[in-house]
């Protein structure tokens, strides 16, 4: 059977592997933790923007994590804008890399 979780910021259930899980560090900062490894409480998310802002919005952040004061996500933000759009230099190399293998077959 698969694990399910439910997103802090849209509300909807998915499974846990498609869910990215964020964690609470003790200096009050919001973490990706994408491998969904580090230690502590923590609470999983639609990998959107969207659904961060919803999070926010709602304050679920505080609520799931428990809280004393609303943390900095920032952290998270970034992380899901750096999913959302690659860097180019990265981007470039791949499809470098791809056109090579093309090129050999």
């Amino acid at each position: 059977m698969v694990p399910v979780r439910t997103c802090i910021g849209s509300r909807r259930r998915a499974p846990r592997s498609s869910l990215l899980r964020v964690v609470a560090l003790s200096d009050g900062r919001v973490v990706a933790d994408p491998k969904a490894v580090m230690p502590g409480r923590g609470a999983w998310l639609t990998p959107t923007v969207e659904a961060h802002d919803q999070a926010v919005k709602r304050k679920a952040y505080r609520r799931a994590l428990r809280l004393d004061h609303e943390p900095d996500t920032s952290a998270v933000r970034d992380y899901l804008e750096a999913l959302r759009c690659p860097e180019p230099q990265a981007r470039d190399q791949d499809m470098t890399e791809q056109a090579e293998r093309l090129m050999d077959n």
